[in-house]
């Protein structure tokens, strides 16, 4: 099991869609937003993912094809 800490920023085109959402339905992993700060053009979110490695991974690849500025700190739990 691994835990990965997002940081994201999104813009005004991005900062209504339903990113968050989609983590939680589309991939393995468990949503946890830990801060977040959103107006109507600019937003940031600091999320925790846990799951798979891979899922983590292909999360995060999605996140980055969304437009989203993503940068990711990772951590293992368990090991």
């Amino acid at each position: 099991m691994t835990q990965v800490d997002l940081n994201i920023t999104a813009g005004k085109d991005s900062v209504g869609e339903p990113w968050i959402w989609r983590l939680s339905r589309e991939f393995n992993v468990k949503v946890t937003i830990k801060k977040a700060n959103i107006d109507v053009d600019f937003g940031w979110v600091s999320l925790e993912l846990e799951g798979p490695v891979e899922e983590i991974q292909r999360a995060t690849a999605w996140l980055m094809t969304t437009g989203l500025h993503v940068e990711a700190l990772q951590r293992a739990v368990g090991a």
